[in-house]
């Protein structure tokens, strides 16, 4: 591993070349915070990618990717005087210190979920209106699902066990097939408290919903691309093809 010499030299070659790019290339030149933003999420999404496909060259990558566009944000917003890379550093490093009392302070934390009610506590005291205001308005649906859980869990407002999780799993699957037995409007509604009790669920159960449901689509789309293997194979379509045949391929790739 490098050293904090090589490791300070490094960040400070980075700024270098973002200086250097910002000033002399047309496509650098152009870009705003507007127009960097679905680039930075998409990069975020690679991430993501790669750290659950545990492809470490992959995550080093991306994280670089990220970083340059930390990088990049805090030079545009050097120009116009508002803050630069060591301002959003120092900030950083404040508010750790601020959020971590029983590291820099007399605060006892023991145990992570003390740790996690501490910070709570702490954001209110910076100002947040509320414990669920930190959970991005923007974030995936199923992601926010379980930040807005987990927040609440920190002052307190959770189930006490799992099962009367489970139990409101089964409440709110009955909900649900009233509504679609009786066409109702209220149908949607009620998928969608079904799947926020599941994903109260998975989170007493050590689950991440979403990284389940990601790793479920990775492998819908491995056996699915198969099948159209192996029918190219056979000079068939899939629109040709019977459920039946389709179903053999499928448990065909269920093996492999």
């Amino acid at each position: 591993m490098n050293s904090l010499n090589e490791k300070k030299e490094a960040f400070a070659r980075l700024l270098g070349i973002m200086d250097e790019l910002r000033e002399k290339c047309p496509w650098d030149k152009k870009q705003s915070m507007e127009s960097l933003r679905h680039l930075s999420i998409e990069e975020t999404y690679e991430l993501a990618d790669a750290i659950l496909q545990k492809d470490t060259i992959e995550i080093r990558k991306e994280l670089g990717d990220l970083l340059l566009h930390i990088v990049f944000y805090a030079r545009i917003a050097s120009e116009t005087g508002d803050f630069d890379i060591a301002d959003v550093i120092h900030a950083q490093c404040d508010k750790l210190i601020n959020r971590h009392p029983h590291i820099y302070g007399d605060v006892l934390a023991e145990t992570e979920e003390q740790v996690k009610q501490n910070w709570e506590q702490i954001k209110l005291k910076e100002g947040n209106k509320s414990t669920l205001s930190g959970v991005p308005v923007s974030m995936p649906s199923l992601v926010k699902a379980m930040r807005m859980q987990e927040k609440a869990a920190q002052v307190g407002f959770d189930w006490e066990n799992k099962d009367q999780v489970w139990s409101k799993v089964d409440e709110e699957l009955a909900e649900l097939r009233h509504e679609l037995d009786t066409n109702s409007p209220k149908a949607e509604e009620e998928f969608g408290d079904l799947l926020f009790a599941l994903v109260n669920y998975a989170r007493h159960s050590g689950i991440n919903p979403e990284s389940a449901l990601e790793k479920t689509n990775i492998k819908f789309r491995k056996r699915f691309m198969y099948i159209e293997e192996k029918a190219k194979e056979n000079g068939k379509v899939l629109t040709d093809m019977s459920l039946e045949e389709m179903d053999a391929f499928w448990n065909e790739a269920k093996m492999l």
